[in-house]
């Protein structure tokens, strides 16, 4: 005889449940942690912007060079990968989470901090291909915990998730635009409804809101670079036609397959990094050099446009794609897209911002085809290869029409309909990649296969 399942105990209504004295005192913690963690967040990606200025603009310029020779990437590579090396194989948290894996993972604690902010300042201002976007969540996740630790709810393990998540939140809304991106992504991303959404929701909000506030003031009053993702000047704002959606979805399909591709590639780097991880980061960081190297010399430009996270690159494609030549913007998509998918798989940063400007790049150079526009092309490059990275659709259009600003009213049902298509894309790389394996189940007497999902395996696990 089958027993029943036990039934799931009822979810009590919404106002019991944010209403409460604990709750209110949790949403208060959130607004001062979103406050520290802004400032913490700006020192750092202050302090990553100056030492890449200096790396990539003023050393060059004091050795006689207009801009950094073919050869520059080289040797900053190989000092990055001997600088990350000892971060990754023997500090604690290995520097952060491994960027193949998404943004995702265990939440990060206060004893990571360290490796994780030296990881970040030490290798990402030499050129290695990822973003700050995963140190800052992690630093946001570190120095809510350890808040956490100083009050008296350390022992409530909700308590913790909800403050994790709400410093995660606010940092990474600092160079995202603002906390309504930063919102969807973390509730697209924890899939959640009905009141546990609400109780997620409301910390996140106003840590990220604090903290936006605290660092977009910080930027104005002290003049430094914030490094956040922002788009100055974009092509003129022209209503997408039909040819813009013909032409719209076999290219997001392609710009899918593309950065989905490349992303494989972090994958098979992280696996071949597993054993002697010393050796293989320093190997990977070098060929991550020749791949920028290879940009430069075979198109004669900055080996700084493939190399770093990518922001500075993204506004001069956006707001002067002309100073592009078609075959530049291929060989950039290309080259960048090798070096990305090695440090997805090797060293320690975010995956996010290197690959909207690797749609970017590629949503412009099909501009030229018949009929499509280069804002249009602009619109779903990025739209769909955020998609691709992140697996989060609503947070990939919310992202690509704020980037556009004005201009995005008219893109919008584009933006929608191509990140939409990248997503799909990347499920159907990933499951041709990885077959689903069968699963046998019993049906009273008889037994069927079925196929489990590479992610459902996970759940389940």
């Amino acid at each position: 005889m089958t027993t029943p399942p036990a039934e799931a105990p009822p979810t009590p209504p919404l106002h019991e449940m944010i209403l409460t004295r604990g709750y209110l005192k949790l949403l208060l913690l959130s607004v001062v942690a979103g406050v520290v963690i802004a400032f913490a967040s700006f020192c750092l990606v202050s302090l990553q912007h100056e030492l890449q200025h200096q790396v990539w603009e003023v050393l060059p310029e004091t050795v006689g060079y207009d801009q950094p020779p073919w050869w520059w990437p080289l040797p900053s590579l190989l000092l990055a990968g001997l600088l990350a090396m000892p971060i990754i194989t023997r500090f604690p948290g290995t520097g952060g989470h491994v960027p193949a894996h998404g943004l995702g993972g265990p939440m990060l604690g206060p004893k990571d901090l360290p490796g994780v902010v030296l990881a970040a300042v030490a290798t990402l201002p030499l050129g290695i291909v990822l973003g700050p976007e995963a140190p800052l969540m992690a630093l946001g996740s570190g120095l809510a915990l350890l808040a956490l630790r100083r009050s008296k709810r350390a022992a409530e393990p909700k308590a913790a998730l909800v403050l994790g998540t709400a410093g995660s939140t606010a940092a990474i809304s600092t160079i995202l635009g603002g906390p309504v991106v930063a919102a969807v992504l973390v509730l697209e991303a924890a899939g959640m409804g009905g009141a546990q959404l609400f109780v997620l929701l409301l910390p996140c909000l106003v840590a990220s809101g604090a903290g936006a506030l605290v660092f977009t003031g910080f930027g104005q009053w002290t003049g430094l670079s914030i490094g956040a993702l922002s788009l100055p000047e974009v092509p003129p704002d022209v209503t997408p036609d039909a040819a813009d959606f013909l032409w719209g979805i076999p290219l997001a399909v392609l710009i899918g397959v593309v950065v989905s591709t490349m992303h494989q590639l972090g994958h098979l780097t992280a696996a071949w990094t597993q054993k002697h991880t010393a050796l293989r980061t320093v190997l990977c960081a070098v060929a991550v050099g020749v791949c920028i190297a290879a940009y430069a010399l075979t198109t004669g430009r900055s080996p700084a446009e493939a190399a770093l996270s990518g922001q500075a690159t993204l506004a001069v494609v956006a707001g002067q794609p002309h100073t592009f030549a078609v075959s530049a913007l291929i060989l950039l998509v290309l080259f960048k897209g090798l070096a990305w998918g090695i440090c997805l798989g090797s060293l320690r940063g975010g995956p996010i911002f290197p690959a909207v400007l690797m749609g970017a790049a590629a949503g412009i150079a099909a501009s030229g085809l018949p009929g499509l526009g280069t804002t249009a092309g602009l619109a779903l490059g990025v739209a769909t290869a955020t998609a691709v990275v992140t697996r989060l659709p609503v947070t990939s259009s919310v992202l690509a029409v704020l980037l556009l600003g004005h201009d995005a009213h008219n893109q919008a049902p584009l933006i929608v309909l191509c990140a939409v298509v990248g997503f799909i894309t990347a499920e159907i790389v990933e499951r041709i990649r990885h077959p689903m394996p069968f699963q046998i189940k019993r049906h009273g007497g008889r037994r069927s296969a079925t196929r489990r999902s590479p992610r459902r395996r996970a759940f389940e696990s």
